[in-house]
C-alpha cells in the first residue's frame, strides 16, 4: 500500500507487560467499559429515534420510492451486463489501491467519458461517494483556508470539513449574500462548498449567484452533485452544466455513481490539475482499494444509455413535480422540488416513523428523515421519484401516502 509522508511505526522492544486482572465481578476483563451504551441506547428509545437494517428480498413486493434509482438503471439489462461482463473480465475486486494495482483500463474509460458528458476537463473516480467528497474537501484545504459550507449540506462534505484542519464558517442555507460576507476580510485561499440538490428537501442550491460571489473574492467552489447528475442539466449532464459552470477553471464537482447511474462509487470532476492534485494528496483515494469492476462496468453501461435516452431525466422531473403537485393538493405538507426528491412534512419524529411503516404494511416504501439526520429537526417522509414509474403506479403511491398521514 502506497505511504505517505507520516513517520513509519517502530516496533515496539519494551518489555511485556503482566496481563490485567479480571474482573473482580468475575467477568471477562474489562466488561464494563462499553456500559454507557445502554444508556445512549435507551435515549434513542425515548426520542424514538432507532434507526435498524431492514434486509431486502431480491424481488420484493415493494413500490420503492425510497431508494435512489432515480432513472431506474439499477436492474436495467445493459447495466447488468455491464457489471457481469466486467467482473467476468476483470475479477470480482480491484485487487488494491489504485495507485498499486486496482487501476484498470474500466476505470480510465469511466473516467474520460463522464468528464466528457459533464462538461469538465479531467474526472477521478473513487469508491463512493462519501470518499470522493472527502477526498475533494480534504486536498483542496489546508490549515489557514476558509471553508464556507452551506447549512444544509451532506454530512460527507460536514466530515471533510472537519478533517480537512481549515477553518469553516457554516452559511445559512441557500444564501449567497451570507457566503459573501464570510469570504470578506479574508485575504487567503478560500473554498465554497454546497450540494447542487440538497438531500434532505431536494431544493437546489442557487449555484450562478455562488459562482458569482466565489470570483468575486477569489474563493474556489465545490459542488456536490450527487442529486443532479442524471436528473438536471441537457440531457441529465448535471446542475453545473445547467447553470453554466460545467468546465470552469475555478469549479470542481463530486457525483456519485449510485444514483441515477443505478450503481455504486463516487468521482470528483474538475480541471486536469485539480485531478492531478487529488491523485498526489487525497487521502481517501491513496489509502483506499479501487472501486469494484462490476461497479465501473455498471456505471459505464448506464451513462452509455443515458446517452441515448435523454428522456430519463425529463422523466424524473416530471415525475417528482406530478407527486408534489398531488399531494399538497391532497393537504400535505411538502416542498417543491428542484430534482427528483420530494419532501413531506410530519408532524413527529415517532409520527414519520409510524407513516412509513404504514406506508410499508400498505406496500409502499418511502424514506424516512429523522434528528439528527435533519439540520432543522422537522421529520419527514422522504420520496424519490423514478423515470420507469407508471401513471399507475403513481397513482398507487399518492392514495397510500394519503390515506396513511397522519390525522387522515
Amino acid at each position: 500500500m502506497p505511504q505517505d509522508s507520516a513517520p513509519p511505526l517502530l516496533r515496539d522492544t519494551s518489555p511485556a507487560r503482566p496481563a490485567a486482572p479480571a474482573a473482580a465481578s468475575g467477568g471477562p476483563s474489562g466488561a464494563g467499559a462499553f456500559d454507557w451504551l445502554d444508556a445512549a441506547g435507551a435515549a434513542r428509545r425515548d426520542a424514538g429515534l432507532v434507526r435498524t437494517l431492514r434486509p431486502r428480498p431480491a424481488d420484493s413486493p415493494l413500490l420503492d420510492l425510497a431508494g435512489n434509482d432515480y432513472l431506474g438503471l439499477a436492474r436495467h439489462p445493459e447495466v447488468t451486463r455491464g457489471a457481469a461482463d466486467a467482473a467476468h473480465h476483470w475479477g470480482a475486486g480491484a485487487t488494491g489501491s489504485r495507485l498499486v494495482t486496482g487501476s484498470t483500463e474500466l476505470h480510465a474509460r469511466l473516467e474520460a467519458e463522464l468528464a466528457e458528458f459533464c462538461g469538465f476537463e479531467a474526472a477521478l473516480v473513487l469508491s463512493s461517494g462519501y470518499a470522493a467528497n472527502l477526498a475533494a474537501v480534504t486536498a483542496l484545504t489546508a490549515p489557514g483556508t476558509l471553508i464556507v459550507s452551506d447549512a444544509g449540506n451532506h454530512a460527507s462534505l460536514i466530515d471533510g470539513c472537519r478533517l480537512s484542519r481549515a477553518r469553516t464558517e457554516v452559511a445559512p442555507h441557500a444564501d449567497p449574500e451570507a457566503v459573501r460576507a464570510a469570504l470578506t476580510g479574508h485575504d487567503g485561499r478560500a473554498l465554497v462548498v454546497t450540494d447542487a440538490v440538497f438531500s434532505v428537501d431536494g431544493d437546489a442550491a442557487p449555484l450562478p449567484a455562488l459562482a458569482e460571489v466565489c470570483r468575486t473574492r477569489g474563493a474556489g467552489l465545490l459542488i456536490d452533485d450527487a442529486h443532479g447528475l442524471g436528473v438536471l442539466g441537457d440531457g441529465g449532464r448535471g446542475a453545473p452544466w445547467a447553470a453554466g459552470l460545467a468546465g470552469d477553471g475555478d469549479v470542481v464537482t463530486t457525483v456519485t455513481l449510485s444514483k441515477s447511474l443505478g450503481s455504486q462509487g463516487g468521482v470528483v470532476l474538475g480541471p486536469a490539475r485539480v485531478i492531478e492534485h487529488l491523485v498526489n494528496t487525497a487521502r481517501s483515494f491513496i489509502f483506499d482499494t479501487g472501486l469494484a469492476p462490476a461497479a465501473a462496468g455498471g456505471a459505464l453501461a448506464a451513462l452509455r444509455l443515458l446517452r441515448r435516452e435523454p428522456r430519463r431525466a425529463t422523466r424524473a422531473v416530471a415525475v417528482a413535480q406530478g407527486l408534489y403537485e398531488r399531494l399538497t393538493a391532497a393537504g400535505l405538507t411538502a416542498v417543491r422540488p428542484d430534482a427528483a426528491v420530494i419532501s413531506v412534512r410530519a408532524p413527529s419524529p415517532e409520527a414519520a416513523l409510524r407513516w412509513a411503516a404504514d406506508c410499508r404494511t400498505a406496500g409502499l416504501a418511502v424514506g424516512c428523515f429523522r434528528p439528527p439526520s435533519v439540520p432543522d429537526g422537522i421529520s419527514r417522509l422522504r420520496l424519490t421519484a423514478r423515470a420507469d414509474l407508471t401513471d399507475d403506479q403513481l397513482d398507487t403511491a399518492v392514495r397510500t401516502i394519503v390515506a396513511t398521514a397522519p390525522g387522515h
